[in-house]
């Protein structure tokens, strides 16, 4: 996408824009662009794998990483195996929703017969998924759940009360799909004969309603159920269906902590499906187990935490014997623990001063997980195996920067995806013991066109809080960078509870906009303070009932530690974020207006109380159990300290962060006689993108810069 580049003005107070720095304009238009891999499956042989190609789903073998040809031809936007590898479900179009929600017109292929079918006569349908058995595949249309017979091709209808804003079936609601990370609510069992699915009733939860601007003479509405924190939620229960009698039954969960129902789990054996559930403070967990032969349920074991427990993103992983690991906080780090069948603790099995981040298998016959970890560092991730009856480690990854792993299914290879701070994404074929069998794919020409337009490695350190913590911290020097110079500071941070920022991976977001920044003549930094995450739960459970106030106080401690460093001007400190970004921005520029000049806050939440309840009540409780918490915390209330300069930007159809956050915050500025800018973005969600929208932001926020610090 050609665009922009900085006016004359402006950029006559710098050095001038040359073909060897990075602009706008490159970073726009693709040149800086990297190369990935898409798709990575591993077949059940373990032999090959699968990727996305241009022209198809292209073969490949692990022992000679060469291509044997493609299993379907065709543009496809992704796919999915059956069980046993006789059909591939291929996703031919769609249509996005919310994050992770979107419509999709689905293909089956028969890979034996070579015989394609439409699901659902070839309509829109979301989270469609092959019954084990391959049989079958459910999925839902218009808030009901169907499943359809691929020998007949007779689709049966099993819910029939589903309605828009009313009655879900087997579907997240937004809060649900937002903030529990996933839109499926449903699940076959091991030996394909049951399905047991979440319904919501929404039809009590409070609604919002967004004008839709586009180009009509009169602006449309979209609205939509978005239960802000106090308020009702959906009324969740969980269905069983049998498919040999065709009836439905509601699931006996009075005796158990049911408020919320996040997840439903597939385990190893026939007949048997695993719940998560939760009361609404999101402080315990229930584990329950379903027979889906009787409608029996029983309680495996409750998780507790003093505090919150992450039910976005719980670990639950059930081996061949039915028994099962879990992630849990329970000893101040994210570790695995071991249970059988019946919710027994066997053993705890990952143990350190440092967390499990994701889990990859299991390999019966050497008794190994597989896990990454933040064992080499918490800005880094490693992946290692571990043996889950002796404790034996083994580091099989690069020993720093951001490394993750696609494993093929007997665990004799894996993809190694890595990167750090100062190297783009390579893809790597290991054997299971981590020795290097071939590289695939590197970035290294992306990162040769960066280094001749005079791209600056980050630094990483560490910076003290009052609590007597060392923060995490990167910056980015100017080329040339002279310590005896003053610099101004232009600060960047996210801040959110689990999060993080400082991290040796490469960045392909705001990365590059930072590094023009700096050859701008900017000291660019981030600071990852209390609140944020891989650094342990009591660091990132501090902020418990104060959301924001601990976490502005550490970035205004990091910024005067700043100031007082010889090399900056501590009269020319600004900060930047995006959502919650943009909420700890707002407070810089009011708690913290002695010491900053400068801010942009995009799509910011200005009060915790017009937020959704799931994820704000997970930290804060509920504004009726906890009214400080909400109001002692939100920019609002000190709009009358602003004295710098003060960019806020909102999307107008943002339905994660309203744009009533900044009508609310813009409202109580005026009334205290506060100049700030302001812009808006006609019909824009949250991400604020679609056709020059990104250049047209980034080169107002440039220009703000440039004019203000």
């Amino acid at each position: 996408m050609k665009r922009f580049i900085l006016t004359l003005t402006i950029a006559a107070a710098f050095q001038s824009v040359t073909a060897q720095e990075i602009t706008l304009d490159k970073i726009y238009s693709g040149y800086y662009r990297g190369k990935g891999i898409a798709g990575i499956t591993s077949m059940k042989n373990g032999e090959n794998y699968l990727v996305i190609e241009q022209g198809g789903i292209a073969k490949y073998s692990y022992k000679t990483s060469q291509k044997e040809g493609n299993i379907v031809d065709g543009q496809f936007e992704s796919y999915e195996f059956s069980d046993d590898e006789s059909k591939i479900l291929l996703l031919k179009e769609s249509e996005p929703i919310y994050r992770h929600s979107f419509l999709g017109k689905f293909e089956v292929k028969d890979l034996k017969s070579e015989k394609t079918i439409s699901l659902y006569d070839g309509n829109f349908v979301q989270e469609p998924r092959f019954s084990p058995d391959a049989t079958k595949v459910a999925f839902i249309a218009d808030n009901n759940l169907f499943y359809q017979d691929l020998n007949s091709g007779k689709i049966i209808q099993i819910t029939k009360d589903g309605k828009k804003n009313s009655i879900i079936n087997g579907l997240a609601d937004w809060v649900y799909e937002e903030e529990f990370g996933h839109a499926r609510q449903y699940e076959w069992t091991k030996n394909s004969d049951a399905i047991v699915f979440v319904k919501s009733d929404e039809s009590e939860v409070p609604e919002i309603f967004i004008p839709i601007y586009g180009k009509t003479l009169y602006p449309s509405e979209m609205r939509y159920k978005y239960p802000k924190a106090g308020e009702k939620n959906s009324i969740v229960s969980a269905q069983l269906y049998r498919l040999d009698n065709g009836k439905t039954m509601a699931l006996n969960l009075s005796s158990f902590k049911n408020y919320y129902i996040p997840n439903v789990i597939q385990t190893a054996k026939a007949n048997e499906i695993v719940l998560i559930t939760s009361e609404r403070i999101q402080n315990a967990s229930d584990v329950l187990k379903v027979n889906t032969k009787t409608g029996a349920v029983q309680k495996l074991f409750t998780e507790t935490d003093e505090k919150w427990i992450d039910t976005d993103s719980p670990t639950l992983e059930f081996l061949e014997d039915d028994s099962f690991l879990w992630g849990s906080e329970r000893d101040g780090n994210r570790h695995l623990y071991w249970y059988d069948r019946d919710g027994k603790l066997k053993k705890q099995v990952t143990k350190g001063n440092w967390e499990v981040t994701d889990y990859y298998g299991f390999n019966p016959k050497t008794k190994e997980i597989y896990v990454q970890t933040t064992e080499k560092g918490s800005i880094n991730k490693v992946v290692s195996k571990v043996n889950i009856e002796n404790g034996k480690s083994q580091l099989i990854s690069n020993a720093e920067g951001n490394n993750s792993a696609s494993f093929s299914k007997n665990y004799n290879y894996f993809i190694e995806t890595s990167s750090t701070a100062a190297r783009p994404y390579t893809f790597i074929l290991k054997d299971g013991n981590g020795k290097v069998v071939k590289e695939l794919q590197n970035n290294d020409a992306q990162l040769q066109k960066l280094k001749a337009d005079q791209f600056i490695e980050k630094e990483f350190f560490t910076i003290p809080n009052e609590a007597g913590d060392q923060m995490n911290a990167w910056i980015i020097k100017p080329k040339n960078f002279d310590k005896n110079k003053k610099y101004p500071l232009f600060m960047f941070q996210y801040s959110g509870p689990g999060s993080q920022q400082v991290a040796n991976s490469w960045d392909n977001g705001n990365a590059l906009w930072f590094e023009m920044l700096a050859q701008k003549g900017y000291v660019v930094a981030c600071v990852d303070g209390r609140g944020t995450g891989y650094k342990g739960a009591k660091f990132k459970k501090v902020t418990y009932m104060n959301l924001g106030k601990y976490e502005i106080e550490d970035q205004i401690a990091a910024a005067k530690w700043f100031g007082n460093q010889s090399y900056i001007d501590k009269s020319r400190i600004g900060m930047f974020g995006w959502s919650f970004g943009g909420y700890m921005t707002s407070l810089a520029m009011t708690k913290g207006a002695d010491v900053f000049k400068m801010g942009i806050a995009v799509a910011p939440v200005t009060n915790w109380r017009f937020y959704d309840s799931v994820y704000t009540e997970r930290f804060l409780r509920t504004p009726q159990e906890n009214p400080d918490g909400y109001d002692k915390n939100s920019p609002t209330e000190y709009a009358n300290l602003l004295k710098g300069k003060f960019l806020l930007i909102h999307g107008t159809a943002d339905d994660n962060v309203h744009f009533q956050n900044s009508m609310q915050f813009s409202e109580a500025l005026i009334q205290n006689k506060k100049q700030f800018d302001f812009m808006a973005y006609p019909d824009k969600n949250h991400g604020i993108y679609g056709g020059q929208t990104r250049p047209q932001l980034y080169q107002k926020m440039t220009d703000f810069i440039l004019e203000n610090l």
